[in-house]
């Protein structure tokens, strides 16, 4: 065992400092032993390193546009993952996106619990009729799903990151709100609060100084769990054109572009019209893939079935040929 090793393992630490490393590595070792935390922590710092190294991992600018390299597939040379409708690196903005992301995250998780934990301290500490308004208050956010009632703030206030964040913000501080009333009201009748309050405490000192802080490691669990949630209503809000705005690569606006790039439809020749490559698919699986122009000289008998079905004009009239159910391909 190195000297550093036995000096992190020392059971009687010589100072403060070195009481906090053994307590930190004595965590890492507990980490270390689960593997699920271990692949939850690489997927953190990956995502994390992401958003940090983006101007260095990116191969180019997330907004400017290259209409000559519009809509490449993915694996062409230079684009791994392709291009969207202007020309833009996709790979690219996803890693300035997970800036936007982690951003937002970062701001709601700096104010929501914030606002849930003073909201249960308080409520928690005082009881009576100051914990019945706050908590009637906090189920009445609490009765509403929380893309939908941020949906409706959204709304209200105009589209745009800032408004979203204040969106999530006050539709995601209700759950903090209840764990640290429930904590509070395990604490406020200890032993170490009452000796504050005959030292002469206020209330304020002893919620602020005393009582928030054993509410904290619950709150932090908390606030973990959430974070997912928050990135996918943040997606979800830029999805809708009500988060952030383009030209930012925000990943529900990458998500959203790429959505518009896909059209369904049983017109053949609509489809042959307006998309470069068709994909014709049977009971859910990909019959046959061609591109555009090549449509019309379809081998499947599925596609020549629905060519087959277009209305002519001026051609014969009588009932559209149907199609043979009972051939090999289409059981």
């Amino acid at each position: 065992m190195t000297a550093l090793g036995t000096w992190l393992r020392e059971p009687n630490p010589a100072s403060r400092f070195q009481s906090r490393m053994v307590q930190s590595y004595l965590s890492w070792l507990r980490l270390r032993r689960n593997p699920l935390a271990v692949i939850g922590l690489l997927i953190t710092v990956v995502l994390v390193g992401m958003s940090i190294f983006a101007p260095q991992l990116a191969p180019y600018d997330p907004i400017t546009q290259n209409l000559a390299e519009r809509l490449l597939p993915p694996g062409t040379p230079g684009h791994w993952m392709g291009t969207d409708d202007f020309g833009r690196d996709i790979w690219t903005r996803i890693l300035f996106g997970s800036r936007i992301t982690l951003y937002i995250v970062l701001l709601v998780i700096l104010t929501a619990p914030v606002v849930g934990l003073i909201i249960g301290t308080v409520a928690g500490y005082f009881g009576g009729w100051i914990d019945q308004v706050l908590m009637r208050i906090t189920d009445i956010f609490l009765a509403f799903p929380k893309l939908i009632l941020a949906l409706a703030l959204v709304a209200v206030l105009g589209p745009g990151m800032v408004n979203a964040v204040l969106a999530i913000a006050l539709t995601s501080w209700p759950p903090y709100a209840r764990v640290a009333r429930a904590e509070t009201l395990t604490v406020r009748n200890s032993d170490y609060i009452a000796a504050v309050k005959l030292q002469g405490a206020g209330a304020v000192r002893v919620i602020w100084g005393h009582v928030m802080p054993m509410c904290l490691p619950s709150v932090i669990i908390r606030v973990t769990l959430d974070m997912a949630g928050v990135i996918l209503t943040a997606a979800g809000l830029g999805f809708l054109g009500l988060g952030v705005q383009p030209p930012l690569p925000e990943w529900g606006l990458v998500r959203d572009r790429g959505m518009e790039l896909i059209f369904i439809s049983h017109d053949l020749r609509l489809v042959a019209r307006f998309c470069d490559r068709v994909l014709v698919m049977y009971k859910g699986r990909v019959v046959e893939e061609v591109a555009a122009p090549e449509l019309l000289h379809a081998k499947h008998p599925y596609t020549q079935g629905l060519l087959n079905c277009l209305p002519r004009i001026g051609g014969p009239r009588g009932p559209l040929p149907g199609l043979d159910r009972n051939a090999e391909w289409a059981v």
